[in-house]
């Protein structure tokens, strides 16, 4: 079994000489991800990078580079053991899977699934980056499916059922390379019961609407795409998850506020974040406000006074300066007489 990395990792093959780039791919892997040979296809060899990461009992991989093939054949499989289950998330690119049954293309947004027990070949026939979550056999099969994988699933954005969890894994992982070591126990359950998810979706046709927790990622997810639309609702997010505002209002009370407050919550942390931020100093308190979904300003000052302590005005000064503070006190009342 290869070694367990550094917490954090990260490689380029630019960093040698053209001639050994492969050979530093390849070896890397071995150490940090899993056995494999890989071929480039493209007259500047192989340019890649690839950050490793560590999440709980997962590791990460979030890989990018220029045409090429990368193989793990039986012998490899023999030669460098690895009992683990991958998920790879295409995020730009196109791919080619080739694999015991049979072959398939994966697309942007696209997921397989596969065990690296077993013999697969991954092309990449253009530029590409993929998020790999690497998750122990043995942790994959207690906490996603019990059976394993017996052939490689592949999950697509096309699919509306499987997109908004494809979307939302795609969310939480790269935030991991963002802030990598912050949060790992709560990161780990999430993208094991979005991996899980995904495979109970497959198994049952996405009947029952999914795990509680799975389906409040979803909402928090679609809330967040949509705070600047003043539509935005209870049962707007229901609708879009194709559940009852009740089993919202169920979900949501499992963790905290309801849907309501959470939507309020979210929008009023966004509103004070652009507020304090000095890029935003020409826009207006009513501009932010509209910026943020709430329908008008003298509502959007109070329920940020009450959630703040203070007025939005009053985040501005520290920031923007007594001139320019001065200045946007004066536009702002103009437009209100206006």
């Amino acid at each position: 079994m290869p070694g367990r990395p550094a917490a954090f990792s990260r490689i380029s093959t630019r960093s040698v000489a053209p001639a050994d780039r492969v050979d530093l791919w390849e070896d890397y892997n071995r150490r940090a991800l899993v056995g494999l040979t890989c071929s480039p296809y493209s007259e500047d060899g192989l340019l890649a990078t690839q950050t490793n990461t560590g999440l709980g009992s997962l590791r990460l991989a979030d890989i990018a580079g220029n045409e090429h093939v990368i193989e793990r054949s039986p012998r490899t499989c023999r030669a460098a053991p690895k009992d683990s289950v991958f998920a790879t998330l295409l995020v730009s690119g196109r791919a080619v899977f080739f694999h015991g049954g049979g072959c398939f293309t994966l697309g942007a947004g696209d997921l397989v699934l596969y065990d690296t027990r077993r013999s697969y070949l991954l092309g990449f026939p253009t530029a590409m980056r993929q998020l790999l979550v690497d998750m122990p056999r043995e942790v994959f099969a207690e906490r996603c499916l019990p059976g394993g994988v017996p052939a490689p699933l592949v999950f697509g954005r096309g699919a509306p059922d499987e997109a908004p969890l494809l979307r939302c894994l795609e969310t939480v992982l790269a935030d991991r390379f963002g802030r990598p070591g912050t949060g790992d126990a709560a990161a780990e359950r999430t993208v094991l019961e979005l991996v899980r998810s995904l495979a109970v979706l497959r198994g049952d046709g996405g009947r029952g609407g999914g795990e509680p927790g799975t389906r409040l990622l979803l909402a928090k997810q679609h809330i967040d795409r949509h705070l600047a639309d003043p539509r935005l609702g209870p049962e707007h997010v229901a609708n879009a998850l194709g559940i009852s505002t009740r089993q919202l209002g169920r979900d949501f009370r499992r963790a905290g506020p309801s849907p309501s407050r959470y939507i309020l919550e979210r929008r009023l942390e966004r509103a004070r974040q652009d507020l304090a931020d000095p890029a935003s100093a020409r826009l207006t308190v009513a501009d932010i406000a509209h910026r943020w979904g709430f329908a008008g300003q003298l509502h959007f000052t109070r329920v940020f006074r009450d959630r703040f302590g203070r007025t939005p005005g009053e985040i501005r000064p520290a920031v923007m300066g007594p001139g320019r503070a001065d200045r946007a006190v004066v536009r702002q009342s103009s437009r209100d007489t206006l």
